[in-house]
């Protein structure tokens, strides 16, 4: 639809529990992103709709949230919004949302976060197919998994003049082990180590911790099936960080884990915060961040496959994107939340990629630089 999105989360419910949250989405009214926007707000009451993530499906934009509220437990948020009525700035424009609350489903279905369904490609997926929305569980985390498994939920919406809507568990697809658990202290988010830096304190965040996939899942529709691919970040051997990621498929059979991996070469590098997409031929392409405690500041490389490469391999070699010159120096230690890998819609097999990293310029002045990086696939 050549449009772009810009969204953002009210606070103020934080600081009054009588205010209700809103999650405000802006349209954009042509394809220029500098121009006019539609602009919407929609409530998830007294939960702070916190870690959202977004997905353009057939008809409904689609986003999914951490949410907090006025009880003791947390749940997963998974709303559509209704994508034809907003993108011609309809004042009517409904939202359908659903709550998972951890106090009802097992912990080990939900995690800390689950993933809607982004499309890429000219394809649009088959007429009414549900829109999946994944995540993953660790029989190693403290949800009470019994194996490392991905889970896939289906979300369908009918808009209606009265929205039928319906949230299932689809599907739960074991794959190879891995372990998100990663060794961090004096807190969660204190484990990779930065070139210089010797107070833990100042370590960045891994973000494997929470038994979550990375944004995004981006999907594909091939035809004879449908494929979407994402990544999470794993302890990928002792203190080490690496990339799993997989690929996912939908056919008249159900669902099945196609392929996997786990990207980590055996350099002393961290990899970690990815992003994954494929290309109208089935290449993937791989993003993420690096560091070391000794000589690699934070900055950005890449790898990647072609469609007839052995399964379940990375084989491209790997590649930088930036050279990061400086560090963080906060204790916050937060570093992202998220990466994207996107591929243009104008020829369907160019990456771009969203990061960022430290130079020395931004280490003097605590701010992080952020890229945009373009390679082709053949």
């Amino acid at each position: 639809m050549n449009r772009w999105i810009l969204t953002q989360f009210t606070t103020r419910g934080l600081d009054d529990p009588n205010l209700p949250f809103y999650s405000c989405v802006a349209v954009s009214v042509t394809g220029d992103p500098t121009g006019a926007y539609y602009r919407y707000a929609f409530t998830s009451g007294l939960f702070f709709p916190d870690y959202p993530k977004y997905g353009v499906w057939t008809d409904s934009y689609i986003m999914t949230t951490r949410e907090f509220g006025p009880t003791v437990e947390y749940g997963i948020g998974v709303y559509a919004l209704e994508k034809n009525k907003m993108i011609v700035g309809d004042p009517k424009a409904r939202a359908v949302r659903f709550f998972l609350d951890s106090g009802v489903v097992p912990l080990n279905q939900i995690g800390d976060g689950l993933l809607p369904p982004d499309i890429d490609g000219t394809r649009r997926p088959p007429a009414r197919a549900a829109a999946p929305i994944i995540g993953t569980q660790d029989d190693g985390a403290s949800y009470g998994a019994t194996v490392d498994a991905m889970n896939v939920w289906e979300l369908r919406v009918a808009w209606n003049s009265k929205p039928a809507a319906s949230l299932t568990l689809a599907a739960q697809l074991p794959v190879a082990s891995f372990d998100s658990v990663f060794p961090c202290g004096p807190t969660s988010r204190d484990c990779l180590p930065q070139p210089g830096i010797t107070n833990p304190d100042q370590y960045l965040d891994v973000l494997s911790y929470r038994q979550r996939p990375l944004y995004r899942l981006a999907y594909r529709n091939f035809g004879t099936y449908e494929a979407f691919v994402t990544t999470q970040t794993v302890e990928a051997r002792p203190g080490m960080a690496g990339m799993r990621w997989y690929e996912l498929r939908r056919s008249a059979n159900g669902y099945q884990v196609h392929q996997q991996g786990t990207y980590a070469p055996d350099d002393g590098v961290q990899r970690w915060m990815g992003s994954i997409a494929m290309d109208r031929s089935g290449n993937m392409g791989l993003g993420f961040s690096v560091v070391s405690g000794t000589d690699v500041y934070p900055g950005i490389r890449y790898t990647g496959r072609l469609n007839s490469d052995p399964p379940n391999t990375m084989t491209l070699g790997e590649g930088t994107m930036i050279v990061g010159s400086g560090v963080q120096t906060t204790t916050n230690s937060r570093w992202g939340d998220y990466t994207s890998m996107n591929v243009d819609p104008t020829d369907d097999c160019t990456f771009w990629y969203i990061n960022e990293y430290y130079t020395a310029a931004g280490q003097a002045s605590s701010e992080l630089d952020r890229v945009w990086w373009r390679v082709s696939s053949v």
